[in-house]
């Protein structure tokens, strides 16, 4: 039976400086490589034999993966990269600091923002210099593609027809997979692993640098979840657990 590995990347500098980030390309601080490394590490003691990888197109999810890997002495292993594994975007928000930006605009209406699972933040507008159509790595994609902000939802909806067509595919085959990448990207993933409802799903938080394990049944759902660093580990959602009894 397959394995599939979530891994959000290590602690980042505008994690550090508590600003929005999305799109942003921002790098990982000292701890975050440090996190990135010890994820390796964990990794290689659960003696997993990973066939691929799968990662964002930003900088500090693939530094956690090339960290992790070199810990486990994998750096050969092939890597995939698509930006529809990127953070959420956080539109007009995006490098504002979270604090300051309660204050401006209330703490009820951020915490929409941030935790609804279905209202976007405003849209960043175009001429910002933080726009991703400004990113060279993005210059592929037409403008109706290229989001201007994103919901949790949107984010689903953007990451899961990626991973329903390149990534389940591998898993059928048997392939344990490492998916190195967001907060809510991958909490997007969780949701549809696990059958999470939309009112559940916005309480569930995933920390940086923990591996979380998932093995997968025949049909490909899970049948076990587990972060392997149980000192940093969250709670995972009750749906999980009800699948594990």
């Amino acid at each position: 039976m397959p394995t599939l590995v979530l891994l959000r990347h290590g602690q980042s500098k505008w994690n550090l400086a508590n600003r929005f980030t999305g799109w942003v390309d921002v790098d990982l601080t000292e701890t975050g490589e440090a996190e990135a490394k010890k994820a390796g590490d964990l990794l290689a003691q659960s003696a997993l034999e990973f066939d691929q990888a799968f990662c964002s197109v930003q900088t500090r999810a693939i530094r956690t993966l090339w960290l992790a890997l070199a810990q486990m002495d994998n750096c050969w292993l092939p890597v995939t990269k698509d930006y529809r594994l990127n953070e959420r975007h956080y539109g007009g928000l995006t490098g504002l600091d979270k604090a300051e930006t309660a204050e401006k605009h209330g703490s009820e209406q951020v915490h929409i923002w941030r935790r609804s699972y279905d209202i976007p933040p405003p849209a960043m507008k175009w001429d910002d210099p933080l726009n991703p159509c400004n990113d060279r790595r993005y210059a592929g994609l037409p403008r109706d593609v290229l989001p201007a902000a994103e919901s949790l939802k949107m984010t689903l909806e953007r990451a899961l027809p990626y991973y329903q067509a390149q990534i389940e595919p591998e898993l059928a085959k048997g392939q344990d997979l490492l998916i190195s990448a967001h907060g809510n990207s991958l909490r997007a993933l969780i949701k549809y692993l696990f059958a999470v409802a939309d009112d559940k799903i916005v309480h569930v938080e995933i920390p940086t640098g923990n591996p979380l394990l998932i093995e997968l049944g025949s049909d490909q759902r899970p049948i076990s979840a587990r972060y392997l660093d149980q000192s940093r580990a969250q709670e995972l959602p009750e749906t999980i657990f009800s699948k594990n009894q």
